[in-house]
């Protein structure tokens, strides 16, 4: 935004109403980072120059049983403790044809990644902003019906994709834009849970799902957002026997490699590791690496070794991990000793808020040009995230196919076939995933 967000201040101020807010899931990811968030911004708020001060207030949440939500509302901070609890299948459909949803400004989804869309369709026909966890949804298909109902009903949806707010990560795409980074050749990111995670807060959904889905897009974003460019290939293997039987549709693991094109003719392959069975001892919560190669040099980042590693006698490494990612969620108490909790996975969610609130408040513009211009800041928006939902659909085609004994097949995009089609060992003809064009500006 040229004037947006971080322009004088306006005259006019918003009402002194807090945005009001909808949880759908409540699982690790809420207590990570969205509650931290609502429990900041809803008692002392953050600052815009477009808008003024602004508070956001978690007012209804939805969840399968509801066991965590109650749980958390008998500790929580007085100002949040007043929210409503929807449950079941249908508590998303229920809270919003209540007064409370009726008067929500926005919807935040938390729920594991194939229950995404059906959440989100059920927000943007309700007529609230949405913020989807990644990845956004598992098809183009769906990926269009969301784009459909947020241009008829003009809401904002955004995809938290938090690691394009990691400062490492900031800083490469800073020398890539500059120039000081020329033209990538190849790159490797690995990203590995424990079995905590993939046997225990995840069993109960696991079943059918690959920790590559969950977690690769983190990286799909940041390579298609870093480098830019087209995606033209994509193929996969995995392994199974732990998280599920050994033939059956649930994954341990997954190595993704994705090939793009530039105006210039060259390529450049990318390569993804991802697991939820590395084991519970290991010294950090998640393995996280990233090496990319240029023409003019190398970048090679690791999560877990920025620094700081913390043994306590009789805690580390199970009950507190040896090495700590604070950068991207961390407590502290301030030298004035006040408690707070920063890291750039709450930073994604706060500017969701601030753009909302922009949109709705501000005094520059109207709402439908306030609303374009934050739509064309297409870092996380519906738009951009064509190429890594492309990605992940194939993904989940090729494993499928694995299932069914047909490995080895590879997704290629935008040709004569389709948008994006699977080929398989063999076939004369390719499946057809999707036909229209992933790339909709040819």
């Amino acid at each position: 935004m040229n004037h947006s967000l971080h322009s004088e201040i306006p005259e006019r101020r918003r009402p002194d109403v807090p945005l009001r807010a909808g949880m759908v899931g409540f699982g690790m990811i809420f207590d990570e980072t969205y509650r931290p968030f609502f429990e900041q911004a809803g008692q002392r708020g953050f600052y815009s120059p477009d808008v003024g001060v602004i508070t956001c207030q978690l007012a209804a949440v939805v969840s399968l049983t509801g066991r965590r939500a109650e749980a958390y509302r008998a500790q929580a901070p007085h100002h949040l403790a007043t929210f409503t609890s929807e449950t079941g299948e249908h508590g998303l459909q229920t809270l919003l044809q209540s007064s409370t949803g009726a008067a929500l400004d926005a919807v935040c989804i938390a729920t594991p990644d194939d229950r995404h869309f059906d959440a989100a369709r059920l927000a943007l026909m309700a007529g609230k902003h949405v913020l989807i966890e990644k990845p956004s949804v598992l098809s183009l298909s769906e990926l269009d019906e969301l784009h459909r109902l947020a241009q008829h009903h003009q809401r904002l949806v955004r995809v938290v994709y938090h690691k394009l707010f990691d400062p490492d990560h900031k800083r490469l795409r800073t020398l890539v834009v500059d120039g000081v980074l020329s033209h990538v050749n190849h790159g490797y990111c690995s990203l590995l849970e424990p079995k905590s995670v993939g046997l225990g807060q995840f069993a109960t959904w696991n079943h059918g799902r690959n920790p590559g889905t969950y977690v690769a897009c983190h990286y799909l974003k940041l390579i298609d957002f870093t480098f830019g460019g087209r995606l033209i290939s994509v193929s996969a293997t995995g392994q199974r026997g732990l998280a599920g039987t050994i033939d059956g549709p649930t994954w341990d693991s997954t190595q993704l490699r994705v090939t793009y094109a530039y105006p210039d003719r060259r390529t450049a392959s990318f390569d993804i590791h991802t697991s939820w069975v590395t084991p519970d001892n290991f010294p950090g919560y998640v393995e996280q690496e990233v090496q990319f190669r240029f023409d003019n040099g190398v970048w090679n980042g690791h999560s877990r070794k920025r620094g700081i590693e913390l043994t306590v006698e009789g805690r580390t490494p199970h009950e507190l991990k040896t090495t700590i990612n604070t950068h991207y969620n961390g407590q502290a108490i301030e030298p004035w000793n006040e408690r707070t909790q920063r890291g750039y996975g709450i930073e994604a969610i706060e500017r969701f808020f601030r753009e909302v609130a922009y949109i709705e408040y501000a005094s520059t513009g109207t709402r439908t040009s306030r609303l374009q211009e934050v739509n064309a800041l297409s870092f996380s928006s519906l738009t951009a995230d064509r190429p890594v939902v492309a990605a992940v659909q194939a993904l989940e085609a090729i494993l499928a196919s694995s299932v069914n004994s047909c490995p080895d097949g590879v997704v290629r995009v935008d040709t004569a076939e389709g948008g994006l089609t699977l080929w398989l060992p063999g076939a004369a003809h390719p499946v057809v995933l999707y036909a229209p064009k992933v790339y909709q500006d040819e």
